[in-house]
């Protein structure tokens, strides 16, 4: 293992040059920035990113962007070393580590014999799929371009929240065309399609998606969803018509399957049929054809809705009603500029706006809308229901978002905290099973990865004065989940760490809700739960270690707490085994005192690769680590959080392709950056304590949705002055290594003062 620079001075990544555009902020996004899912680069199968490049707005439904593949572990459909483009996808998923889902509503523009399957990424001349030039591709906050090579088409989209529009540039030729996939979904396909021609513009549908046609975790996600679509072209169909292949029963159209040659050879044997008014199968495409002069531009709009037809047509006639491609994509721009304007950062080196607004849109993908623009959504119970309180929220990522996005969210955008927990508490009231799901998806109780998020999230909000929700249908539902799953009364053992410990720091997330609603015998219950923890630290190994549920501890492997998945979800005992975020000071008594802890993660963190890939150490790279540069706060050695912190920064994090270390995970890889990079971050959601570390950036604007603003100004902030010597707050000498959520909230003024060398007296 490499070892790490520990001369901060250094700094690879960036040159020294201080940034100071004045440029509107969506102009600093770049949209580019971890659009891989290269296992080869990442060093792991986990792969890299996994983020889109294509258009999204804040929020919205609609994600419309190239899709370069599907099948595998493909979550964004699209991976930027790929060099052809079957489509544009009007829904898409970001950063997760999972099989992948969505992708539904593949759009290509293309020319010449109609070709009914997409053609494999090294044979794209036997399907309808393109090369495209990579100098022409662009991606920006709400647009993506590109030209398709093999047709000499130019393809450009944008959104609205609820809608996408394509606006393709064709070459003269007498038979040009726009064909639609309706079969086609991430890893799988989709069960049943429809296609309705409404007029000589307009063609509207659906596309059913089950669990057994492959998508979320290859079935195993449990997604039951349907997309409505309600599109029209900017030229008349005059010659218009579908395709259906012939589907046998029983034939699998799981993630394998789809791109086999025996499958595609199915779909290569399609019905065309010309003229079809309305139509209906297990594997539809749709297409119009047109005669294009040079240079033509023939456009495509669509809502899309996840309720109905009618749905679908409302949201598109809501926010899209003429064709002004550009009109729409300046509403975008206009919408990310005020998204991102939640906070405002001066300052930094060169290249930190971008990553650190590119993060920050990132963390705007997701909990996206479920409800359409009159409220309505589908709910858990197979009904529609209409909200007029709260926005319909879907893709909660609870076991990675729980940590830094949910309590970002809680800062710069309250009312989508509220939304979520509505839109989780309504989904466990409507489907029947009464507790709250760790991974929803679009309805579906997917059950990926473990604990109780939803929970944490809950206390945390509610802690914070976030509680424009049931709170006690919230906190019933909460405490059903904790008997569901938990560690019991009794503490039990089940051979995981991982479960054990985040259990342990659940049940007080439960002990906390209970003390805040005055449920004394819940809270001493809960509290009692919490210490959990400590049925599983072994002496012998001096650390945790997993233990069966009769209490036989495991035998120790060759790599001994560094074993990776041994008793731990997708990291080590060393690294999962500093997940006691509720009781610091429970931890330290079983290593055996604060220098021998100090001690432990200064071995944590010295052996950490520079290079900040997957590793046996500080793995960035995945959750269960974002919590301990933190922790040196509670240690008594705030100087080694502010060093950590800075590094971690500037070393998983950069511009370009590549630059995330590991997967987005919906938003958690850059919520993590956005906080550190203004210097504050929470060790334990549920607290309202927010950790300080040294900013990246000369000055950070926090702009509340209270009218209020709160800053976090800096003094001699350089590259090697990242320890903290002083702190005023609102002009006040402020000696504390944290801040509280209240103190940001009602506004105010931070001012860190900055020097190369720790100043080891300041916040103890």
């Amino acid at each position: 293992m490499n070892k790490l620079v520990l001369f901060l001075g250094v700094i690879t990544v960036f040159s020294c040059t201080r940034k100071t555009d004045d440029q509107s902020l969506s102009f600093y996004v770049d949209p580019f920035i971890g659009a891989s899912t290269n296992t080869q680069d990442a060093g792991a199968f986990h792969g890299m990113g996994k983020t889109f490049p294509g258009a999204a707005s804040p929020f919205g439904m609609v994600q419309l962007s190239p899709n370069t593949i599907t099948g595998g572990d493909n979550g964004p459909g699209y991976s930027y070393e790929h060099t052809t483009i079957e489509g544009f996808a009007f829904t898409q998923m970001s950063g997760i580590g999972w099989y992948g889902d969505l992708g539904n509503f593949l759009v290509m523009p293309t020319t010449g014999e109609l070709k009914v399957v997409a053609g494999k990424a090294d044979r794209p001349e036997e399907g309808y799929r393109s090369r495209y030039d990579k100098a022409t591709e662009t991606a920006k906050a709400g647009y993506y371009a590109a030209d398709l090579t093999d047709y000499g088409i130019k393809a450009e989209a944008t959104v609205s929240p609820h809608a996408g529009f394509l606006r393709f540039t064709y070459p003269e030729n007498t038979l040009s065309r726009i064909q639609i996939d309706l079969a086609r979904r991430v890893a799988g396909a989709s069960a049943w399609q429809t296609v309705r021609v409404v007029d000589d513009h307009t063609i509207t549908g659906r596309m059913e998606c089950t669990p057994k046609e492959g998508g979320w975790g290859n079935g195993g996600g449990n997604a039951r969803y349907t997309v409505y679509y309600y599109a029209q072209f900017s030229k008349p169909l005059k010659r218009a018509g579908v395709w259906s292949a012939p589907i046998p029963d029983g034939q699998s159209r799981k993630l394998g399957d789809v791109v086999s040659d025996a499958y595609l050879q199915i779909v290569a044997n399609s019905e065309i049929i010309l003229d079809v008014k309305e139509y209906e199968g297990r594997h539809l495409g749709f297409f119009t054809e047109f005669e294009t002069a040079k240079d033509e531009q023939v456009l495509l709009k669509a809502g899309i809705s996840f309720v109905s037809e009618e749905g679908a047509k409302k949201n598109l006639e809501a926010e899209i009603a003429g064709w002004d491609f550009e009109k729409v994509y300046e509403k975008n721009r206009a919408l990310w500029d005020k998204a991102l304007g939640k906070i405002t950062v001066s300052g930094g080196l060169e290249g930190e706006k971008s990553i650190f607004y590119t993060a920050l849109y990132h963390t705007m993908i997701d909990p996206r809308f479920f409800s359409d623009v009159d409220g309505k959504y589908w709910g858990g119970d197979g009904r529609i229901h209409t909200s007029s309180t709260f926005s319909k929220r879907t893709i909660f990522s609870g076991w990675d978002v729980f940590r830094s996005q949910m309590p970002l969210q809680t800062i710069i955008n309250p009312t989508l905290v509220n939304d979520l927990i509505n839109s989780l508490v309504t989904l466990a009231e409507e489907s029947g099973k009464e507790y709250l799901e760790r991974w929803e998806f679009l309805n579906a109780y997917s059950g990926c990865m473990l604990g109780n998020p939803a929970i944490s999230v809950i206390t945390d909000a509610y802690a914070k004065g976030i509680r424009a929700f049931d709170i006690e249908k919230a906190y019933r539902y909460a405490a059903n989940t904790t008997e569901r799953y938990g560690n019991g009364p009794a503490g039990g053992y089940d051979g995981s760490i991982s479960a054990t410990l985040e259990y342990s720091y659940y049940e007080w997330c439960m002990s906390e809700l209970a003390r805040m609603l005055g449920k004394e015998e819940d809270r001493a219950d809960y509290l009692a739960r919490s210490k959990a923890y400590r049925h599983i630290w072994d002496e012998e190994m001096h650390w945790f270690r997993p233990r069966s549920k009769d209490g036989v501890f495991d035998p120790i492997p060759p790599k001994g707490r560094l074993q990776d998945d041994w008793g731990c979800a997708e990291s080590n005992p060393f690294q999962q085994g500093w997940f006691v975020p509720h009781d610091v000071d429970g931890l330290v008594a079983l290593v055996g005192s604060r220098e021998a802890t100090v001690a432990e993660l200064d071995t944590l963190f010295e052996n950490t690769p520079s290079h900040m890939l997957w590793n046996d150490y500080y793995n960035h790279a995945n959750e269960p680590v974002h919590h301990i540069p933190f922790m040196y706060n509670r240690l008594g050695e705030p100087w080694k959080t502010q060093k950590w912190v800075r590094f971690v920064c500037r070393h998983a994090y950069k511009e370009g392709v590549n630059g995330l270390v590991g997967n987005e995970d919906v938003g958690q890889m850059s919520a993590w950056y956005v906080l550190a990079a203004c210097g504050i971050h929470p060790l334990c959601p549920g607290e309202t304590r927010f950790e300080l570390a040294s900013p990246l950036f000369d000055r950070v604007v926090f702009n509340l949705d209270n009218g209020q603003t709160f800053t976090i100004s800096t003094v001699n902030n350089t590259p090697e002055n990242v320890y903290i010597q002083s702190a005023s707050l609102n002009g006040k000498a402020y000696d504390k290594c944290y801040i509280d959520y209240a103190d940001i909230i009602h506004g105010g003024e931070l001012e860190l003062v900055l020097g190369s060398e720790p100043n080891k007296s300041w916040g103890i």
